[in-house]
């Protein structure tokens, strides 16, 4: 697969940081005094101060719960109590959790606190007698501070997002079609950057040497909504339309200041997605994590194409051996074809879910496959059978049974007790077991009904096909002995749609 190869930064002006939270802890106004006109002109990392004050541990703990992001917390000892400060520490670090902020502990009585045994029993991260806090010690400290504070939080931040991409890309890897696979990615880059006005997915030519005129829109959202199928130009400003041409010609990210483009390429397939988002995903360590994530959701699509493409070629296989094992000719191909695919929108049509309705259509096709051990003379015989033929014939419903349940996947499992069952008879009268009724899977009493109606309107070597009007007349007539009502019933209601089956794949 084709990595992107870079990444372009159109950035107008980095946005103004928020200020570097200080609560000073002491009952001491002076000290407060002192601290803030010391540290007032104090920058790190171009962001200033903003000074948080308790003159108590229990002030303090308010504070510190009202403000999750304090970065440095300078901390008396001797207040309320003699300890006080020092359960504080324990508080903050093993209560409530906090790990980031780095407490500064100073103390104007050493011997109430000594230096070696606070330092080993407390997790604090620097200890000063007030006495040696000159000016210039004091910057220091809080330059240390801070940048201890900020590494821990990148940390932690890169850690979270990192879970997240995880997180979307598991979800995203679950989504077998296109259309949801590129809505469920949008949905997770939503959800990795916040909500934005909205977003599009475009699918443009993998040709390196074409220039698309426009760019279709294949899902949208937000301001987007209602893009899908039109040209992604329609909505877009001139401005994002360049930064869109610019990421294809180039196969790269674009990010700018009020918009971003992710680039997502697959080398097997002549299409590639171009993601648009009109809203700036904050930092760098946010475009570093949208690129993996978008280096994901490309591993993601490729695969989307080779499953698809192996699914396709076992589906083919499955049509012709089943059209074969049929007549052992070319002349059923597409009735087992149409058999899926009208078991697939019968089961639609009763209710059941996506997963079982799309394994109908992969396994019914199969359901005569034992007629593979049934000889010749007896399987394509013009006339009718002899009582004795028709035993011979009716043992392919077991022996297509035994053949499939050979495989362990379920959807071979499937198509052995559609092979067993789609003989069955409503009213009991059935073969080779005689179920009746819901004891009759439903995959066998829907395979049994979209095979009789598309039998009857095909040619065989023994019969021309029935007339529409004939065909309903027999399936009334069988309605609750064969057929199940509640079947029969719904293919009635949906009589064109099922019949357009035929005009999709004719004979």
């Amino acid at each position: 697969m084709n990595a992107v190869s870079s990444t372009v930064r159109h950035l107008a002006e980095t946005p103004r940081q928020p200020p570097w939270k200080v609560l000073i802890v002491d009952d001491e106004p002076e000290v407060h005094a002192v601290t803030r006109l010391v540290l007032g002109n104090f920058r790190f990392a171009e962001r200033p101060l903003q000074f948080l004050n308790a003159s108590s541990a229990v002030q303090a703990e308010a504070l510190l719960r009202e403000h999750p992001d304090i970065a440095v917390m300078l901390l008396d000892v001797v207040m309320e109590s003699e300890r006080a400060g020092l359960d504080l520490v324990r508080t903050v670090r093993e209560r409530h959790g906090n790990q980031f902020v780095r407490i500064v502990l100073r103390t104007g009585q050493p011997g109430q606190a000594p230096e070696q045994h606070v330092i080993a029993s407390y997790d604090i991260n620097d200890y000063k007698e007030k006495t040696e806090l000159t000016a210039q010690k004091l910057a220091t400290t809080m330059f240390a501070a801070l940048r201890s504070y900020r590494d821990m939080r990148l940390i932690e931040d890169s850690r979270r997002g990192l879970e997240r991409v995880i997180d979307a890309s598991t979800y995203i890897f679950s989504h077998e079609h296109s259309q949801r696979f590129a809505v469920a990615a949008m949905e997770q880059i939503a959800d990795l950057i916040g909500n934005g006005h909205g977003a599009l997915f475009c699918r443009v030519p993998n040709e390196p040497a074409s220039r698309p005129e426009h760019f279709p829109v294949s899902a949208a959202t937000g301001s987007f909504r209602g893009m899908s199928g039109r040209n992604a130009e329609e909505k877009l400003s001139t401005k994002v339309s360049a930064s869109l041409r610019h990421a294809v010609a180039h196969r790269q990210h674009v990010f700018n200041d009020d918009h971003f483009v992710l680039f997502v390429g697959d080398a097997r397939t002549r299409e590639n997605l171009v993601y648009v988002g009109e809203n700036q995903p904050g930092n760098d360590l946010t475009h570093r994590l949208l690129e993996v994530f978008a280096t994901n959701i490309s591993v993601a699509y490729e695969n989307l194409h080779l499953n698809r493409d192996l699914l396709e070629s076992q589906i083919e296989m499955v049509h012709l051996l089943a059209g074969a094992a049929e007549t052992r000719s070319w002349e059923t191909a597409n009735h087992v074809k149409r058999v899926g695919m009208i078991a697939e929108l019968l089961g639609q049509f009763y209710g059941l879910d996506e997963k079982t309705t799309n394994a109908l259509r992969t396994a019914a096709p199969l359901h005569d496959i034992g007629k593979i051990g049934i000889p010749d003379g007896v399987l394509n015989k013009p006339g009718p059978h002899t009582p004795e033929e028709v035993v011979v014939m009716r043992t392919h419903a077991e022996l297509g049974a035994r053949l499939l349940s050979m495989s362990q996947r379920p959807l071979l499992q499937l198509a052995a007790e559609i092979a067993l069952t789609h003989h069955e008879n409503w009213d009991g009268s059935g073969y080779p077991r005689g179920l009746r009724g819901e004891a009759i899977p439903i995959g066998g009493r829907i395979t049994m009904l979209a095979d009789v109606f598309d039998a009857l309107g095909s040619r065989r070597c023994y019969k021309e096909p029935w007339p529409a009007e004939a065909i309903r007349a027999f399936i009334i007539d069988q309605n609750g002995v064969k057929f199940e009502p509640r079947l029969v019933e719904l293919l009635f209601e949906n009589w064109e749609r099922v019949n357009s089956v035929r005009a999709q794949l004719p004979d």
